[in-house]
């Protein structure tokens, strides 16, 4: 799963990059949103698959650190990215005529640019913050990875303010998100509804589909997170702590793995664009074959002659 979901993540990132028809303000936010995928299941994966092989599952001090550092960065900056998505969508449907100029190349640009700096300033509070508390008990982390309500659980110091801060930064980045995600939404609704044709509001709907796909994915699984029953009263040990290990491998794991199939197999604009570049590195090693055939003729040739000079 981890490979399949690198690859796709990566053939995103690729042809977003090298296709002149993908350069447009939603396939470089796709981009993005693949690039956040890749750090955010590198950050906690491969620890994981080397602790199945290994006797003494371990990850060192600096490692702990630098993986919730990364994964928080990673997550946080989704919410807004999604965002920024939606009001993509918004722009290129209910005002088409200034969608060029609003969403310039230098606006994408800047846009990104907040979202990324967002990420790593929110992570670097809250793993800084984290990593300042006291240690004294038990070091053992009941999870595949460090997540902060693990440590936050682990810790002899008072957590109350870190926890605090957490779900209010949780809280409010995930609901005005929401909202924003909610409000773009509803306005594409009516636009298209104003539509004539069929044709047409299927065209519209379908530019839609699958970022409204992987949003309900993502707001699914906190959904699915903040909802958890009752028997995750002590979230380092139990039930809990399994629970919580299901709803973190759906973050890590399955949302990541999901998002390159969506954005691939009902977009025939991304399907076009890979199947040219496939078909095009094909003519290429044809090419380069038929380069080294001739070579090696034009060598056997002066060989040939070389010998019957000598000769």
């Amino acid at each position: 799963m981890y490979v399949v979901c690198m690859t796709g993540n990566l053939i995103i990132i690729v042809i977003s990059n090298i296709d002149p028809a993908l350069n447009t303000p939603m396939y470089f936010f796709l981009g993005n949103l693949s690039f956040l995928d890749v750090l955010c299941t590198t950050s906690t994966i491969p620890n994981m698959l080397a602790n199945f092989f290994s006797k003494h599952k371990v990850i060192t001090f600096h490692g702990c650190v630098i993986q919730m550092f990364i994964f928080t960065a990673a997550m946080d900056a989704e919410f807004l990215l999604l965002t920024l998505m939606s009001i993509d969508r918004y722009l290129a449907i209910c005002n088409p005529l200034r969608y060029k100029t609003i969403m310039s190349k230098k606006s994408c640009y800047f846009m990104a640019a907040v979202v990324w700096t967002f990420g790593f300033c929110s992570s670097t509070y809250h793993t800084s913050s984290t990593f300042r508390l006291s240690f004294c008990s038990s070091n053992k982390i009941n999870h595949f990875f460090c997540e902060i309500p693990q440590l936050l659980a682990l810790s002899c110091s008072d957590t109350s303010i870190n926890e605090l801060v957490l779900i209010v930064t949780d809280v409010v980045l995930g609901v005005f998100c929401f909202i924003f995600i909610f409000g773009s939404y509803l306005f594409i609704i009516l636009a298209v509804l104003k539509i004539r044709s069929a044709d047409g509001k299927m065209k519209a709907f379908s530019t839609c589909a699958s970022h409204i796909t992987v949003v309900l994915l993502f707001y699914g699984t906190l959904i699915f997170a903040y909802f958890k029953p009752s028997t995750d009263a002590k979230p380092a040990t139990g039930q809990g702590a399994n629970y919580n290990k299901e709803v973190a491998i759906l973050n890590t794991v399955v949302a990541p793995l999901l998002n390159p199939f969506i954005y691939t197999i009902r977009n025939q604009t991304v399907r076009k664009s890979l199947s040219d570049i496939l078909l095009f590195t094909r003519k290429q090693k044809n090419h380069m074959f038929q380069k080294l055939c001739k070579i090696r003729k034009a060598w056997l040739l002066a060989y040939s002659a070389c010998k019957n000079g000598r000769h």
